[in-house]
């Protein structure tokens, strides 16, 4: 049975209050106001923050929403863009999917006055920029706004309809750029905040970008686009950037020949007659097909890979705060189904490398009871571990504050009727620490939290709050956690378990090492 103030705390029950009205570039809107403890939150749903990219603006770079008329109602949530259901964990408030689906969503703290000057959060969901919307659960604003910040959630255009490069497309564009679009709808929606913020009380020049999965990886390329890398003042990354070994964009030309196969697959013979697809049918034809993981060096978002940017110096000059998991990938994934023996962890691994031995060596099991946590490390590392660590070791360099965060606190076991897997999860999974940084463990009744839980929520949010606020996540109460230091002295990483604690980073030369050898994955 779901806790009665679980769901009023999230604002799904009883008769909601108005909030007070503000007046965006668009016209005023009237929001709700959630009246539960600790402190009342305004919230401002589903937002356009631009036109419906449906017709021929489908596959176009996003253009400003229309105008309207006397007071907008902003009660509830968008659709969420299209998109399969392809992740249990996501849960929705959004009212289905849609084509029309460029909304965002605004929490600030109750009776705030326009020009008041709170910091603000904009969150990119995650979903591997094929699934998800910022209407989920995990994402809720209520408890960051409660702490003075201004949270803003967003949509934008996910897999097929997001990120299809093709021929046609690079033709008619003016910049002969396509492809992006998911990302453009970012920008867009980041734009839109800088304009529209004081009217939440919100600072336009104190605005952080944050994200998780794919929204993690979209931060990692804001913070290199000529079009954003401006536009705001700091950045949190959980889990994914846009870096090697994983991830590297694609090319315009490998984009487009693959946009093109996609049209000739779906039985079109241009982009005008993909145009005129249904959307359910397009959704259909896309399949399973991740056409938005890796993005695309298209010469307007993107004008070179993410790791030179970052590498020349070029990114965003501002405060990182940026880390991911201890389990983000699972040792059964390298061993294949196979039992956890030596022999069939160095098979696992030579079926999906090319150097084999050297990564062996970089993560070695000496005896069967050690091949679980050795190819958990290998398997977490090859998923979006070093990736991620690649980013936050350019960007250190840079000589920015930059922080690192190793989560590995794992979730209490699931209440019914949830099953708790058959091999028990190791550390913290990908994806489990949104609740605690966000503050949402009560958004999900799915988990027996304990007093250690909520403890460590309220020292990851508290840092979190303290970064958005100051572009430095100490604050009175909580654990140090240093800065990594730009050039060759100790590099030191924050540990967020029961003992949050920091810690020399002691893996840097074996994610230095390892890097080039995940990149040569085998067919």
């Amino acid at each position: 049975m779901l806790r009665a103030g679980w769901i009023l705390g999230i604002g799904l029950c009883a008769a909601p209050a108005a909030a007070q009205s503000v007046r965006v570039d668009g016209g005023t809107l009237e929001g709700v106001r959630l009246t539960t403890s600790p402190a009342p939150v305004d919230t401002y749903r589903g937002i356009p923050y631009a036109a419906p990219p449906i017709g021929s603006l489908r596959w176009q770079p996003p253009k400003p929403a229309a105008r309207w008329s006397g007071v907008r109602k902003a009660d509830a949530f968008g659709a969420r863009c299209m998109q399969q259901p392809l992740f249990a964990d996501m849960k929705f408030r959004s009212p289905g999917i849609a084509e029309d689906c460029l909304t965002l969503n605004v929490w600030t703290p109750a009776g705030t006055k326009p020009g008041a000057k709170l910091p603000v959060l904009f969150y990119i969901h995650g979903g591997g920029a094929i699934a998800g919307d910022g209407s989920e659960l995990r994402y809720d604003g209520a408890a960051l706004a409660r702490q003075g910040i201004v949270v803003v959630t967003i949509n934008y255009r996910l897999g097929a309809f997001g990120f299809l490069a093709t021929s046609d497309l690079v033709a008619e564009s003016p910049t002969h750029a396509a492809g992006n679009y998911g990302l453009l709808d970012q920008a867009a929606a980041l734009a839109w905040v800088r304009r529209n913020a004081a009217a939440f009380g919100g600072d336009p020049a104190r605005i952080t970008i944050g994200g998780e999965s794919a929204g993690s990886m979209s931060v990692s390329v804001l913070m290199t686009s000529p079009l954003t890398r401006t536009q705001f003042a700091g950045a949190i990354g959980e889990s994914g950037g846009v870096m090697p070994p994983t991830f590297r964009p694609k090319s315009l030309a490998q984009a487009t020949a693959d946009g093109d196969a996609f049209v000739r697959a779906a039985g079109a013979s241009s982009i005008a007659d993909l145009r005129a697809t249904p959307a359910d049918a397009l959704l259909a034809a896309q399949g399973t097909q991740r056409l938005g993981a890796n993005f695309i060096v298209d010469g307007l978002f993107l004008t070179e890979a993410p790791v030179d940017t970052y590498a020349g110096g070029h990114a965003a000059r501002v405060p990182l705060l940026v880390g991911s998991n201890s389990q983000e990938g699972s040792w059964t994934g390298v061993l294949n189904g196979q039992p956890p023996t030596v022999a069939n962890y160095r098979a696992g691994i030579a079926r999906l490398y090319a150097d084999a031995d050297a990564l062996f060596a970089l993560y070695p099991a000496r005896t069967d009871a050690d091949v679980p946590t050795a190819a958990t490390a290998l398997a977490s590392d090859a998923f979006l571990g070093a990736s991620t660590w690649k980013w936050f070791d350019l960007h250190r360099r840079t000589r920015q504050p930059t922080y690192y965060y190793h989560f590995s606190h794992p979730r209490p076991a699931a209440l019914p009727p949830l099953t708790n897997p058959e091999i028990p999860p190791m550390g913290a999974v990908h994806s489990a620490e949104i609740e605690y940084a966000l503050g949402n463990l009560d958004t999900n009744p799915a988990y027996a939290w304990t007093a250690d839980d909520r403890r460590i929520a309220a020292v990851f949010q508290g840092y979190f709050a303290a970064f958005i606020k100051t572009g430095n996540p100490n604050a009175t109460g909580l654990p140090t956690w240093p800065v990594a230091a730009s050039g060759k002295g100790a590099i030191m990483r924050q540990t967020v378990d029961v003992q949050t604690r920091a810690e020399p980073f002691t893996t840097q030369a074996r994610y230095e090492a390892a890097v080039p050898l995940l990149e040569h994955r085998r067919p």
